[in-house]
């Protein structure tokens, strides 16, 4: 869909769906109602393999702005994924290797297309400038800074106090990515509320080199599924490359108190919508039917309506009339080796936990296991837990 570029409620919208704050608020909104033209900057390190529903909430305000008219320019940190922002980190993040950065942005384009017209976006990569920077360059940048506003930041201090160590390394994230905006000109720097003091850097910088300010429009942090805040590394996540049965039941699965946000910030339903839901959820509806809406819109906006219906219909099939998936995994002898490697459990110890809690059962004749089968006489489908399946053959 596409507004007219001074579009003033769209405008208003496109500056508070989803946002947590707008910084140069006033200059912003005034540069948009003039119909200029604006670049529009968002930084996204390589850090998995796997684009979530976390990060889409960023990618979902870029796409509000290019349906406005204005260019959108996309930095895949190449160099700042290998240094590491602890943002939002409470110990200190370890350097990536340049190999693991490099395997991991190649499958983040096609997840990306899946939000942004990509033939409208400036696609960059921001090893092409920071790796040529000199050590006067970087001194001249550092200069701007010091010590003590980066240790002012709240997880920076807390570390501090609790002895934990915070490295030198840890310092230069927020120049690389603050230099970033000078790199391609930025008029506005997307981001989560977790990246306020690196947006800031940028806004910072820009007039040491003779470029006006970026405003900056700061999104929500929203929780994974565990009511944790959404991360790869806990695992906790909705990732955008899920198959749909897969997203649809990881949506069900969340927790009911979040629901609300995600329609709000990961999706596009209108937001009297979500409002008369909010309202049907306060009188007593059943979650789970809110819920139900969500994953099937997030199915429908990552594949299509079809999809979406499908997965809905094998979802009621399987929760809630007792049937079983059509793709179960099935797994041969060694049975517990071959559940660790599918990633079906995540350890041998999650495997015990449910085998001592009865959630581990032979769907056929419902019987529940103490001890994991380690041979069986025919082929017999498992449920582990609440929404797995597996075929011992």
């Amino acid at each position: 869909m596409q507004y007219m570029i001074t579009d003033e409620k769209r405008i208003d919208a496109v500056l508070s769906r989803g946002v947590a704050e707008v910084i140069g608020a006033e200059e912003l909104k005034k540069r948009m109602l003039a119909g200029e033209k604006l670049r529009i900057k968002l930084g996204i390190d390589p850090t998995s393999k796997n684009v979530h529903i976390g990060r889409s909430i960023p990618l979902l305000k870029l796409r509000d702005f290019q349906e406005l008219g204005h260019q959108i320019v996309l930095i895949i940190g190449d160099a700042t994924g290998v240094i590491g922002d602890t943002s939002d980190k409470t110990a200190e993040r370890p350097m990536l290797e340049q190999a693991t950065i490099d395997e991991n942005k190649e499958a983040y384009y096609d997840q990306i297309a899946k939000i942004l017209d990509m033939d409208k976006v400036e696609f960059c990569h921001n090893g092409d400038w920071l790796n040529k920077l000199s050590f006067r360059e970087i001194g001249e940048i550092a200069d701007i800074f010091s010590v003590a506003e980066f240790i002012a930041r709240e997880n920076i201090r807390l570390r501090l106090d609790a002895g934990k160590r915070v490295s030198l390394r840890e310092m230069m994230y927020p120049l690389m990515q603050g230099y970033d905006s000078v790199a391609v000109r930025s008029d506005v720097e997307i981001g989560g509320s977790d990246q306020r003091f690196n947006n800031l850097a940028g806004r910072t910088i820009q007039p040491h080199f003779g470029q006006k300010p970026q405003s900056i429009v700061l999104g929500p942090i929203i929780n994974g599924v565990d009511g944790q805040k959404m991360s790869s590394s806990k695992g906790n996540v909705i990732a955008l490359t899920m198959e749909p049965n897969e997203m649809f039941g990881k949506v069900m699965s969340m927790r009911d108190d979040d629901i609300i946000t995600y329609l709000t910030v990961c999706t596009r339903i209108p937001l009297e919508e979500i409002a008369e839901m909010s309202h049907q959820l306060s009188q007593g509806m059943n979650p789970r039917d809110i819920k139900m809406r969500l994953a099937h819109e997030l199915v429908r906006m990552y594949y299509t309506q079809g999809a979406a219906d499908a997965a809905q219909q094998a979802f009621i099939d399987t929760f809630q009339k007792g049937g079983i998936p059509d793709d179960v995994e099935e797994i041969s002898t060694p049975y517990i080796d071959t559940l660790l490697e599918k990633e079906i459990i995540k350890s041998k110890t999650e495997l015990r936990t449910l085998l001592a809690a009865g959630a581990v059962s032979n769907i056929e004749t419902g019987e529940k296991y103490e001890i994991f089968p380690e041979k069986i006489t025919k082929p017999t489908v498992l449920k582990i837990g609440k929404r797995r399946f597996v075929k011992l053959i």
